[in-house]
């Protein structure tokens, strides 16, 4: 009888043991269950949406700010330049068109095109002069240019360049007063006829 017992007793030990050992273990949040991995997974996706994008090019960003600045706008702008004949007579005007994308630039457009006269039968004044730079500031326009040998006139003809050259540039309102330089430095003279002066203003 007691043995009975005994046996009985260790079957259900047994069965008590063997039922414990068959649970499912709890599982841990993002371990075991479908469930903790589907929340795993949607963290991370959360984080990566949250993340800055490493190439703002690539995602479209930044294209306000990296794009290459415009490239300055061309203008163009008809002009009285002044030459004269084979005699050395007189000035005779001729309209011409100068480009220039910045505003400084088109008292030098000017200058080089009164050493382009375009017709055979006119004469350029300054053709073998070199300019070195025109520069307005205050209202006066300095104009610097080098006199080679060749470039020098008779009186008449260095009476008409001066001429020709500021009655060119005082067709811009905004040049109240002209200074003609010979390399940097001021000088009696251009070819030794004429005074010059300094300035030379608008009349």
């Amino acid at each position: 009888m007691n043995k009975q017992i005994w046996i009985s007793g260790m079957l259900v030990l047994l069965l008590t043991v063997t039922a414990g050992c068959g649970q499912k273990p709890e599982a841990r949040p993002g371990e075991g269950d479908l469930g903790g991995s589907s929340h795993g997974a949607n963290n991370e996706i959360g984080q990566m949406i949250q993340e800055p994008p490493n190439d703002p090019v690539a995602h479209g960003a930044g294209n306000a700010e990296g794009n290459s600045p415009e490239e300055p706008q061309v203008k163009k702008q008809v002009i009285q330049a002044y030459f004269t004949d084979v005699q050395m007579d007189d000035l005779i005007a001729r309209e011409i068109e100068i480009s220039y994308s910045k505003e400084e630039e088109k008292y030098a457009r000017t200058l080089e095109a009164l050493q382009h006269n375009g017709a055979s039968e006119l004469l350029s004044l300054w053709e073998k002069v070199n300019f070195k730079g025109a520069k307005l500031e205050g209202g006066m326009l300095t104009v610097d240019l080098s006199l080679p040998d060749e470039a020098r006139l008779g009186a008449g003809g260095e009476a008409l360049a001066v001429e020709s050259l500021t009655k060119a540039l005082f067709q811009f309102d905004e040049v109240k007063s002209i200074e003609i330089l010979v390399d940097g430095q001021q000088v009696e003279s251009l070819m030794g006829h004429v005074e010059l002066e300094y300035p030379f203003l608008r009349k």
